[in-house]
């Protein structure tokens, strides 16, 4: 059975907001997904994509997510993906947006 798509974030040390995204992002969700990125790309200087709990990445997921790279860029801002597994992560590297993006195999690695 499917997650319901959530969005929370978090506090870690070492200045990072951790932005955990469950469920899926694809055509459905994409739209609300962007908007709570940005507004957490605008406000925060550090940012780390938790995709761990993530089932489901479309192309639409690609596109947000290449979105926010390039604000969090534009920003001075720091924007990683961490714990991207199974699908998500053949997406990413099928893709080739794991060369695009700073990438962590979890959030133990921020620093």
């Amino acid at each position: 059975m499917a997650k319901e798509f959530t969005q929370t974030t978090s506090e870690r040390p070492g200045g990072w907001t951790v932005w955990q995204v469950t469920g899926r992002i694809d055509v459905a969700t994409s739209d609300d997904t962007y908007a709570k990125g940005e507004e957490i790309v605008k406000a925060k200087e550090k940012i780390a994509l938790d995709m761990s709990e993530l089932e489901y990445f479309s192309s639409a997921g690609l596109r947000v997510i290449l979105r926010l790279n390039k604000l969090a860029k534009k920003s001075g801002h720091e924007f990683t993906v961490c714990g991207a597994n199974g699908m998500v992560k053949s997406v990413l590297e099928d893709s080739g947006m794991d060369v695009l993006l700073k990438a962590k195999e979890s959030l133990d690695e921020l620093s």
